[in-house]
């Protein structure tokens, strides 16, 4: 850990010095008194300044706290768990390990989402850069991703047959993500969402 030492008229004076020379500010160092400030003679002879030592602190892991919350989350739910990370180009996955998870998963994985919502929000308190976390157990989130696009394929093909269009139950966003990219540039269906959260809807339609 980075440490310095900083003086001014008053402790108050040289940690601010400190913070100045580090960059930082006060929630991100352990501050030691060295030394009080004296007067000295007459206020001239043998005066002394304040001297401080000033240790920079670890850049606060957001993902590590994430962790923590999920863990005790999960044993506030009976279940016993461990947490796999494995850093993404763009985001943090947390694989979810362990038995009988499918009450952490919730039905069609709404008790993850709501729990992957937390989880960001417990990660992204503590960091200093913006973290985007996805939230996993038992692989659920490829089989669904299997499920949904198989489900895209039937429906388009019902489309194509019926010439009607089709209006799917109501998804999150990120699962009408995957519907959309299945169909997208399919030749003779096309796909909108219509409705509000939570019950925003994909229509499959014909071209």
């Amino acid at each position: 850990m980075t440490k310095l030492v900083a003086s001014g008229k008053s402790v108050e004076d040289a940690v601010r010095n400190g913070l100045a020379q580090l960059g930082v500010l006060e929630d991100r160092v352990k501050v030691a008194v060295l030394e009080q400030p004296s007067k000295g003679l007459f206020g001239l002879i043998g005066a002394k300044e304040a001297r401080v030592e000033l240790e920079l602190l670890p850049e606060p892991d957001g993902v590590i706290e994430a962790i923590a919350f999920l863990s005790e989350v999960s044993s506030a739910m009976g279940l016993s768990v461990t947490v796999e990370r494995l850093d993404e180009l763009e985001s943090v996955r947390l694989n979810v390990m362990g038995s009988d998870l499918g009450l952490l998963i919730g039905r069609r994985g709404q008790t993850l989402d709501s729990l992957q919502y937390l989880v960001n929000i417990v990660a992204n308190r503590h960091s200093n850069r913006h973290l985007r976390i996805v939230l996993d157990a038992e692989q659920f989130r490829e089989r669904r991703r299997h499920t949904l696009e198989s489900l895209a394929e039937r429906m388009a093909s019902r489309v194509i047959r019926s010439r009607k269009e089709i209006v799917l139950e109501p998804m999150t966003s990120q699962e009408r993500k995957i519907i959309h990219a299945r169909l997208q540039g399919h030749s003779e269906v096309k796909t909108y969402s219509q409705g509000d959260e939570p019950n925003r809807r994909i229509v499959i339609a014909p071209r």
